[in-house]
């Protein structure tokens, strides 16, 4: 009974090192990674008006779709390929059941991503937009999310500025990260330099 036990707590100790350790791993991450390029245009009151242009991305359904999506990026493709995390992570909730998508480094393209191996998973070139952006601090949840993009469209509307009621959330940290959290609500809208 004490070798099983002594056995348990060592196995417990070393899962627990092991959980600890994929922790730290993973914070690290997120914090030397790329970021999703974008142009600032303009701000108007408390919008951010952006551009971004086409970069390749990788997106699967919400429910269970961050460990698909790091599978791909950790060698689970064609390529047997370790791809770099970016930020933002991108939740976009209004296709059926929700997509999250993870954006791929700028040196790919539609010529050199590797394919996933999953058939729920899915790489795509996104299209160039603008897009206007709301930030917002703390961990994410429905009722933040609801406020901030409640807030915007309050916002847009006042401006006269068109948008398509597709708001996209942005997550930049890893849940590990205590302080300084940053997300944001993207709304894809029609933009001309003459909107101020």
């Amino acid at each position: 009974m004490k070798v099983f036990f002594f056995l348990n707590n060592s196995l417990s100790i070393k899962s627990s090192i092991a959980a600890v350790f994929m922790i730290f791993n993973f914070s690290f991450i997120m914090a030397q990674n790329e970021t999703q390029y974008y142009k600032v245009i303009q701000n108007i009151l408390d919008i951010e008006i952006r551009y971004y242009p086409p970069v390749m991305k990788v997106k699967t359904v919400k429910k269970g779709g961050f460990s698909s999506l790091f599978g791909y990026i950790s060698g689970s493709n064609s390529k047997q390929q370790k791809i770099a995390m970016t930020t933002p992570v991108i939740i976009n909730n209004y296709e059926g059941k929700g997509i999250m998508e993870f954006v791929l480094p700028k040196d790919f393209n539609s010529q050199n991503t590797p394919l996933p191996l999953k058939s729920k998973v899915e790489i795509y070139e996104s299209e160039s937009g603008y897009y206007a952006a709301f930030s917002y601090s703390g961990y994410t949840n429905l009722k933040k999310e609801q406020s901030v993009i409640k807030k915007g469209k309050i916002l847009l509307e006042k401006k006269k500025i068109i948008y398509k009621n597709q708001p996209l959330v942005l997550v930049y940290n890893s849940p590990y990260t205590l302080f300084n959290r940053k997300n944001e609500i993207l709304f894809p809208i029609e933009y001309s330099s003459n909107q101020k």
